[in-house]
């Protein structure tokens, strides 16, 4: 029972065995031709000051970056540690799925949504995108979304960036207004 004294809405297995996967591939998929286009477009952040391409001048735009850390920046070089911890989320989103989350929809949908983030930084940050930076591979997320609050400069990110965010309040709003069913 949820906190209105309803029962949360439940998934069929099979359902969810489809909607689950289909969710995170369709995100991972949008993530990578949203940034092929970025980089392609607006090529590699090259010098101090890359170029910005502004849809609403001075508020939002888009310009490559590179981040070899974690959420805005933080862990900077430490790609390996967090393509590992990116594992042990996976392993765990699995596991959960398979012992329960496949029972509710809002799950479902968020841990799809929550992978597809994952596997689309993951694969930034095993260097899978073949790119090179002074010879060497390069083992960074790519960003490309930019936005502006007034004078503050919000970190670059990007589509698998928005996916986690999103689906990590979905999974706090989940905790506060659903039981997970039994």
């Amino acid at each position: 029972m949820n906190k209105n004294g309803n029962a949360p809405k439940r998934i069929r297995p099979l359902t969810a065995i489809i909607v689950f996967p289909v969710i995170a591939l369709l995100g991972f998929v949008l993530y990578m031709k949203t940034k092929d286009w970025a980089f392609h477009a607006l090529g590699m952040p090259y010098g101090a000051d890359p170029a910005i391409y502004w849809v609403w001048p001075g508020v939002f735009g888009f310009q490559t970056t590179l981040n070899q850390g974690a959420l805005f920046g933080v862990g900077q070089g430490r790609s390996g540690l967090f393509a590992l911890l990116s594992f042990v989320a996976l392993t765990g989103i699995l596991a959960w799925m398979v012992h329960s989350a496949w029972k509710s929809r809002l799950l479902t949908v968020t841990l799809g949504m929550i992978t597809a983030g994952i596997l689309g930084n993951l694969y930034d940050r095993l260097g899978l995108h073949g790119l090179h930076w002074d010879n060497a591979p390069l083992y960074a997320v790519r960003d490309w979304i930019l936005v502006m609050i007034g004078s503050i400069h919000w970190p670059n990110f990007n589509i698998a960036d928005s996916l986690l965010v999103c689906g990590t309040i979905l999974l706090v709003l989940h905790a506060v207004f659903e039981k997970e069913p039994t």
